[in-house]
């Protein structure tokens, strides 16, 4: 794809241990990335990584420690149903700050309509004080904050082993549907 040469500013907010960026790194080697966390633990871990072109820092969670129109994507996967709801807008306004005019937001959360996903986020000891936020909600807040949605998306409808993970070829038909077990919003600003 175009961006797999480009050079882009990226910001993975909630970076956790790096995960993500060591995935970046290897399908865009080109991109320099930050990753923020409010866990030192995470960020200490990520570090250690020693990723060539990601750096990680810790953050207070209220403002994000860079400047405006800095990022050409910002990235948040699974973030927000574990901040509490009345500080999700300052959280969204940080991040249009951030984000250059014309700049992509790629933000993943659980879907609380899947049975399974509210299971297993039910019972999992990470996500004991989570609250799993629904898309209608989550779009509604990046509108507020005068994103544009360009995508949504439903996925995960299928587990990745076991009999079913036969069936995973059709989810590229049921993106529609809100019962997947994420949804994924892609934003302009």
């Amino acid at each position: 794809s175009f961006e797999e040469n480009i050079f882009l500013n990226i910001l993975d907010v909630g970076c956790g241990d790096g995960a993500t960026e060591f995935f970046m790194q290897q399908y865009f080697s080109q991109w320099l990335i930050q990753g923020i966390d409010v866990s030192a633990e995470s960020i200490r871990l990520a570090t250690h990584k020693k990723l060539h072109r990601a750096d990680f820092s810790v953050y207070d969670g209220s403002q994000i420690p860079f400047e405006a129109e800095k990022f050409d994507i910002v990235f948040i996967a699974g973030v927000l149903h574990h901040i509490d709801y009345s500080l999700h807008s300052n959280l969204i306004k940080e991040i249009y700050r951030v984000l250059k005019t014309g700049g992509r937001l790629y933000l993943f959360e659980h879907n609380p309509l899947n049975p399974v996903t509210k299971y297993l986020v039910n019972t999992c000891v990470f996500d004991n004080e989570a609250r799993l936020l629904k898309n209608d909600y989550t779009s509604a807040l990046l509108r507020r904050e005068y994103f544009k949605i360009n995508t949504k998306k439903f996925i995960i409808f299928f587990p990745r082993k076991g009999i079913l993970s036969k069936l995973v070829f059709l989810e590229k038909y049921l993106q529609w549907l809100p019962l997947g077990g994420q949804y994924f919003i892609r934003s302009l600003k």
